[in-house]
Order: structure tokens, then sequence, then C-alpha cells
């Protein structure tokens, strides 16, 4: 072999050496460790959130996006009143994490409830249909014209009593409801000159008017959220009463006129 066929050769075994040098450098490199992301895509099963009424739009967003971030977890809502989603918590029900409209409904549960932590808050405002056919204007004119409240062992009625207490105005409501969304229902249906719901209820609503009565930003719902110590799906519970107290999370509820707890 002649001197530059034998360079030829030393420079070509030279380069494949060093090729396979690079892939086995490459071979013992750590793999990529699991991110947080993918832990919490490790999550599975039926989720069952039970939660204040005045939290069905926001709630049903944030858990289409907790589904998102962790597909195989199937996220259900329950909604109504706190009080008597309570009473049915204590009765048994299977539910995995319980979002109150107040602090007193939580304390309810006691050691059922994890430590329970404050996510939202909410303010109060007089709805009446559009066109505001009763003519109301201030918290006075509910003592004259057909009012729906809460009842007061809801939220949003123990919530109205305080409004109307300090405002010195007494009502006689045509009837007292175990939710808020009830209230809106029979003001939008016109079947109420007006009535006091959340502030975020009325958002993007076309079939009522809002009047924001004087003193309402002295009135604070409080909301608490807890994963239950006997839930179902406990892993997913934690997970998200998480997602509800990030940022994304708290960005949803922003998005739907909540304010900060």
């Amino acid at each position: 072999m002649n001197r530059t066929l034998r360079r030829t050769v030393t420079i070509a075994l030279t380069a494949a050496a060093l090729a396979l040098t690079g892939c086995a450098a490459g071979a013992e490199s750590p793999a990529p460790t699991a991110t947080d992301d993918a832990a919490e895509s490790s999550l599975s099963g039926e989720l069952t959130v039970y939660a204040a009424a005045s939290l069905s739009t926001a709630f049903d967003e944030i858990g289409a996006a907790f589904t998102e971030a962790n597909p195989d977890v199937e996220v259900s809502g329950v909604y109504d009143g706190s009080s008597t989603l309570v009473t049915q918590l204590l009765e048994g029900a299977p539910a995995d994490v319980f979002a109150s409209a107040d602090e007193a409904n939580m304390d309810k549960l006691e050691d059922a409830a994890v430590d329970p932590t404050l996510f939202a808050s909410n303010t109060l405002v007089i709805a009446v249909p559009t066109g505001n056919p009763g003519g109301v204007k201030t918290l006075d004119d509910l003592a004259d014209v057909t009012t729906v409240l809460c009842a007061p062992e809801v939220p949003c009625g123990a919530a109205s009593a305080t409004l109307l207490s300090n405002a010195g105005v007494t009502v006689e409501a045509a009837s007292l409801e175990q939710n808020v969304t009830a209230v809106l229902t029979k003001v939008a249906a016109s079947e109420a000159d007006a009535g006091l719901v959340y502030a975020t209820d009325v958002i993007g609503r076309d079939d009522v008017e809002v009047i924001v009565p004087d003193g309402a930003d002295e009135v604070v719902n409080h909301y608490p959220i807890a994963a239950l110590s006997e839930a179902p799906n406990s892993a997913a519970a934690a997970a998200f009463v998480a997602f509800v107290l990030s940022d994304e999370g708290q960005s949803i509820l922003a998005d739907f006129g909540f304010g900060a707890p």
C-alpha cells in the first residue's frame, strides 16, 4: 500500500472512531426527567365537584381546562345552593371537591373538608328584567315591587339580608329561592320585578339589567374550596384544588367577574 492510500485509510478510520465515540456519548446522556405536566397527565378517573350555583359557568370552563391538562380525568360539576350541597355531603354524597359561596357553609363540614382555602370573592347587584318595568333604582324600591331573594340559609340570601339591613330596607319577598340561579331565572322571565343576585351571574346576559346598589362593596362573599377527606379520587381532587388556585384558574375566574380572595 502506498503512502497516499495509507493516509486515506487512516483518516477514514479516525473519522469512524470519532463518530462511534459521539454515538456512545449520546447514549450515555441522562434521559429527560418527567415534567410536572406529565405527572399531572397521569391522573385518571372520574372527579365530582360540588360547587355553589354562582360558580357553574366559571367551573365548567375550569373543568374543561383541567381535563385538557389531564385527558384521563372526567370532571362532573354538581351546582346548587351551598347549604343544599353541604346537606348532601353530610349525608354521604360521593363528591371529591366542594367549593362554597361562603365560609359558614364550608365550616359545617368540619374535618370532612381538607384545608379549605379562599379562592374568589363576589358582591351583590340588583337584577331587573330588560326595560326595568318596575322602575327600580335603589334598594328602597325593592320594598314596593315584586322581589325575589335567596333563602336566608343560602350564602346569597345571607348576604342579601345583610345588605338590606345595612340600608334599613325591609322586603317581603315574593319567594325565597334555594340558589341564586333560581332568583335570576325568575327575574329574567319577568316573574318578578327585581332580585338580588351576584355580580358574576349577570355578566353577558341581555335578558336582565343591572343596578349596583349603595353599600354592595361592603358586603363581600368569600369563596373557599377544599378536597374532601373521603374523596373517591383524592389525587385528582387535590390537583383540581391546586388548579383553581393557580394563575390559570384565577385568570378564568377573573374572566367571569370574580374578585380576588
